[in-house]
């Protein structure tokens, strides 16, 4: 039996995932550049900030990346 990777999603692009996105970025260092805009660059706050979508079932990530970060 193969073991589920809960992050499977994050190490996606971005247009993989949304059809609204045309990046090539990973979902993963979006949710990045999104906190650490956010909280001015601090990058223990942005870690801090990123720890539950470790843990976060896709559509928790999809629907807040749907809702920050969709332009």
């Amino acid at each position: 039996m193969s073991e589920i990777v809960k992050t499977a999603l994050l190490d996606r692009s971005m247009k993989e995932v949304f059809d609204w996105s045309d990046s090539d970025t990973p979902v993963r260092d979006a949710l990045w550049y999104y906190f650490m805009e956010s909280n001015g660059h601090n990058t223990d706050k942005t870690e801090e900030a990123m720890l539950p979508f470790m843990s976060d079932s896709d559509d928790k990530i999809i629907a807040f990346v749907n809702e920050h970060l969709k332009k």
